[in-house]
């Protein structure tokens, strides 16, 4: 059941995940008994954007983490990408740092 709802997820397009998302902070400012016109000042952002923001239509970043400020919900953006605290590699004795990412090898076609 889990691995059909991690396919699930990863098949839904940006656009979809867009949309839920919007979806899902609109109910947000809704239950905080917070209209449209409020959330945007305190915000420091249009009316304009919020609603784009809550349909989905395309939003920057910056929007989307000023509207969760005010939500009382940018802590939950330490999940997004998470900074791994163990990593096997830096246990031994030499290893440094990792400062990028390696390039893919290429496959031998022959």
């Amino acid at each position: 059941m889990l691995e059909l709802l991690k396919l699930q997820m990863r098949m839904r397009t940006p656009a979809a995940i867009a949309a839920e998302l919007g979806q899902n902070l609109k109910t947000l400012r809704i239950h905080k008994n917070l209209d449209q016109a409020t959330v945007a000042a305190r915000a420091g952002i249009s009316v304009r954007s919020l609603r784009n923001l809550e349909s989905g239509d395309g939003s920057s970043l910056h929007t989307l983490i000023s509207v969760l400020r005010v939500l009382g919900r940018e802590a939950r953006l330490d999940t997004i990408a998470p900074v791994p605290t163990i990593n096997p590699v830096m246990m031994t004795r030499k290893a440094e740092p990792r400062q990028r990412a390696t390039r893919p090898r290429r496959k031998d076609i022959g």
